[in-house]
């Protein structure tokens, strides 16, 4: 067996570890982002997890997954993982990513596709109202980290590998149109400030 590229990799995790798990979450009434932590070495899941924010409003995807690898016993550097989002961190989520010193982090959707594909525009407000950027105005690439965009990984791929990511990738906006579907019919009823 070969190992698995980056891409292939990544959309595995969102598809089979991160999805469940947000499934679960949105059923009780939480937003549908997600986030996992994988080793650069050999790309072996560390942690995913999903967004609580019924729990605590700060607890976004990515926020949740680090508070959860911080209270794992034994934990590898930062610098020795790959962080993943299913979709790219708001400001919040890019600090926290910083802070806990984080290299890299990889997004499935965009900011845009949060406003416009699933109805949650919090992000671009924020970056808009409190640091007077435009979508994408941020350094992608800076002293910090790198990010990526997971299309971009799977547009590199050569044939026949591409078109199974990208029929996959089609799968995982499929199962995440259901999850906002069921999260916009019920967001109603939750007590999450920015729903």
């Amino acid at each position: 067996m070969t190992s698995p590229t980056l891409a292939a990799r990544l959309l595995d995790v969102i598809e089979h570890d991160i999805l469940p798990l947000t499934a679960r979450g949105v059923s009780l009434g939480n937003k549908v982002f997600g986030a996992a932590i994988l080793r650069k070495s050999d790309l072996s899941l560390v942690i995913a997890e999903t967004n609580n924010e019924l729990e605590n409003p700060l607890w976004h995807g990515e926020v949740h997954t680090l508070k959860r690898f911080y209270e794992l016993g034994e934990k590898p550097n930062t610098k020795e993982l790959i962080f993943l989002s299913t979709h790219e961190p708001c400001t919040m989520c890019m600090s926290a990513i910083t802070w806990a010193g984080f290299d890299n982090f990889y997004s499935f959707f965009s900011h845009e596709d949060s406003r416009d594909a699933f109805a949650i525009p919090h992000d671009l407000k924020i970056l808009k109202e409190v640091f007077g950027l435009e979508p994408g105005g941020y350094r992608r690439n800076n002293a910090f980290w790198n990010s990526y965009f997971i299309a971009d990984l799977v547009e590199g791929e050569e044939d026949p590998l591409k078109t199974t990511l990208k029929a996959q990738t089609a799968r995982i906006k499929a199962a995440y149109d259901d999850l906002s579907t069921s999260y916009q019919s019920s967001k109603s009823g939750n007590d999450i400030p920015l729903n």
